[in-house]
């Protein structure tokens, strides 16, 4: 595998790792675990950047003049690395009501 669709592969596992780290952040926060969430949060992080690095490149040899030709695989990789984007986006919304829940 080469090219373009190593590139997709790599924003993808990132994504779903980072999606990941997400879903525990939550599950540690709902056990009132807020510093195992805030690392899973930062793992996440992490995870997200390695899928944003392919990405970025993909995007500056556009910007070059070498245009990406479009396919399925491509849009799947950049619709998980949204979806990533957005959960942890949920994650850090539901950490802060799960903090404040129990606070009270």
């Amino acid at each position: 595998m080469e090219g373009l669709e190593l590139v997709c592969f790599q924003i993808i596992a990132s994504s779903g790792a980072a999606k990941s780290y997400f879903m525990a952040a939550i599950d540690a926060a709902k056990a009132g675990n807020f510093e195992e969430a805030e690392e899973n949060m930062k793992q996440g992080e992490e995870a997200m950047n390695q899928g944003h690095e392919p990405h970025a490149s993909l995007i500056q040899k556009e910007a070059a003049g070498t245009p990406t030709e479009p396919s399925l695989l491509l849009i799947h990789a950049e619709d998980q690395m949204m979806g990533a984007e957005q959960f942890k986006v949920l994650a850090e919304q539901m950490i802060d009501l799960y903090k404040e829940l129990r606070s009270k």
